[in-house]
């Protein structure tokens, strides 16, 4: 059986684990299940050719994402920054880390 290459990482798992070097962002998805892996999928798809670790955190507690001002399901932060509301394109990320890299 062949591994999917956009899949939703498990929680705490490290995209691209094996490059030490590369900066590490750590996420938080906010949101329903359902919600939350398709965003994830969608995250792993835009970011792997990326020189760039990924460790994701799932936040499904509706006061906690509330409390950090998540209002749309899913969305995706870093730290108290939020990145991205709503499903977003793989396209849209992709370019967003992109940006991040540059910095």
């Amino acid at each position: 059986m062949a591994l999917e290459y956009c899949y939703p990482l498990a929680e705490g798992e490290v995209l691209n684990a094996d490059h030490p070097e590369w900066p590490l962002f750590s996420v938080t998805i906010h949101g329903s299940d359902r919600e939350r892996v398709k965003l994830s999928k969608r995250l792993v798809c835009a970011v792997k050719h990326l020189p760039l670790r990924l460790r994701i955190r799932y936040e499904k507690d509706v006061e906690k994402s509330l409390e950090a001002g998540v209002s749309k399901d899913p969305t995706l932060t870093l730290g108290h920054e939020i990145l991205a509301e709503g499903l977003v394109s793989a396209e849209t990320l992709s370019v967003l880390f992109e940006k991040m890299l540059q910095r």
